[in-house]
């Protein structure tokens, strides 16, 4: 395994840096996948050096759907690493990352969105609504601190998978397979609040009853099937029809203004 180590404690204390990059680039078909792709690429480079194909390839699935916390990205960057650093199949890498990016998110949002950065702001704000200069100087170490822990996060994430390989390799198929469910539970659980569908035309039925198929109907029986639906559909023109994603989002857009616009969907 030591054979195979190409990365260096510097490379790994620039990929915390590069971390920083993975808002760089938002696309509602990749999410994050651009600037996380954009953060890896020098040490993807020097991992696979002079290998075209098997970086062509690593970029490749890298650029798949990824939608993560940005102080914790760095943890998912360091194992990714040191996983393709050892050239662990490509599948059990793949699955790992796809299991692994929403648990993050809710972990590291759950950390610094909600507990460390509202507390440290409100002691700032107390400061400087008393006129102390030290509201404002604690708010930007604090953050400074924060910015901090992308080296911490990111050199455990490294230091895990290198450790952990003969673990992964032994158990690869189950711990494949696992990741895969966690993957696709996560990517289900994340359609509710991306798609945004129901109907919201009512109909009469007798005087002064209106019915209405969203309300009565489908949110009592079939919580969220619409966006589950149209999700599996697009997801079927994309997978099957192979049909190009930006024709799908103007698609999607079209149909949206014209169901709004005969007071079909909302």
């Amino acid at each position: 395994m030591e054979s195979n180590k190409v990365l260096t404690k510097k490379d790994i204390n620039k990929l915390a840096l590069r971390s920083v990059f993975l808002q760089a680039s938002f696309s509602f078909e990749r999410m994050q996948a651009g600037g996380w792709t954009y953060a890896m690429l020098p040490f993807l480079k020097k991992i696979h050096k002079n290998d075209k194909k098997a970086l062509s390839e690593s970029m490749q699935y890298n650029m798949e759907f990824l939608n993560t916390n940005p102080w914790t990205s760095g943890f998912l960057m360091g194992l990714v690493l040191s996983l393709e650093e050892n050239k662990e199949d490509r599948n059990l890498i793949k699955s790992l990352k796809a299991g692994l990016f929403g648990p993050l998110a809710g972990l590291g949002d759950a950390i610094f969105w909600f507990t460390v950065l509202p507390i440290v702001a409100g002691i700032s704000a107390s400061f400087a609504k008393s006129g102390n200069i030290l509201g404002p100087i604690f708010f930007f170490l604090c953050y400074c601190l924060v910015f901090a822990s992308r080296f911490l996060w990111t050199n455990m994430g490294y230091k895990l998978g290198t450790s952990a390989i003969d673990t992964i390799q032994k158990g690869s198929q189950l711990i494949s397979k696992s990741a895969s469910i966690l993957g696709i539970t996560v990517l289900g659980g994340l359609i509710p609040s991306y798609v945004n569908l129901h109907i919201v035309k009512e109909f009469t039925i007798t005087a002064g009853h209106k019915f209405s198929i969203q309300k009565d109907f489908l949110d009592h029986v079939f919580p969220n099937i619409l966006p589950l639906a149209y999700t599996l559909f697009i997801f079927y023109l994309l997978k099957k029809k192979k049909m190009n994603p930006v024709l799908l989002i103007c698609l999607t857009i079209v149909f949206a203004i014209v169901g709004s616009y005969f007071g079909i969907l909302g």
